[in-house]
């Protein structure tokens, strides 16, 4: 697994900000993510396409969720 970012607790856009910082750091790989929110969740999602990323996997676990975020 590469890089996990724990946006819980945090309200837009800083996950988004969190998300994005990490994608220019890596270029390619796999970033987690997990967040607490149905908004948060949609635009982690939006902002990582936006960058050629791909959701991979999502697992929801109650309020939370974790995204996986793949680029080759």
């Amino acid at each position: 697994m590469g890089t996990t970012i724990d946006a819980r607790g945090l309200s837009c856009p800083q996950p988004v900000l969190l998300t994005l910082q990490a994608i220019k750091k890596l270029n390619k790989g796999q970033i987690m993510v997990l967040v607490d929110t149905d908004t948060s969740k949609e635009n982690v999602i939006r902002a990582a396409a936006s960058q050629g990323w791909q959701l991979t996997e999502m697992q929801q676990e109650g309020l939370e969720y974790q995204l996986t975020l793949t680029k080759d």
